[in-house]
């Protein structure tokens, strides 16, 4: 694992399968050290029957361990986004929502 994150962030909320992508990982770690300010995790790795409960889509890269929602301790979630664009223009996914930001490490790019 890396430095400020735990094992246990990655999982499912309701049945703790997880995979860890390592790029998203470093990613995650990289916001943290920007802001200076801790991230949570308030969504990654979903197993399929978490996901259709939470609205998500059947190819959700929240599935694969490949995305994330996380909020930035007192840091707007457009802040965090613009950042992230900032830094990788040309690929991940990020959805800029009221109270998160989505990421994932797809190769193409991607943002709502």
């Amino acid at each position: 694992m890396s430095k400020n994150f735990k094992y246990a962030e990655f999982s499912c909320k309701c049945c703790k399968y997880t995979i860890i992508n390592n790029h998203l990982q470093a990613i995650l770690e990289l916001v943290r050290a920007h802001f200076k300010q801790p991230v949570t995790i308030t969504s990654a790795t979903r197993c399929k029957t978490h996901n259709k409960n939470v609205g998500g889509k059947d190819a959700s890269r929240h599935l694969t361990g490949e995305a994330a929602d996380i909020v930035v301790k007192r840091t707007n979630p457009q802040k965090v986004y613009d950042y992230i664009n900032s830094i990788f223009p040309y690929s991940l996914g990020l959805g800029n929502y009221d109270s998160f930001t989505h990421i994932d490490v797809r190769e193409t790019h991607a943002r709502w």
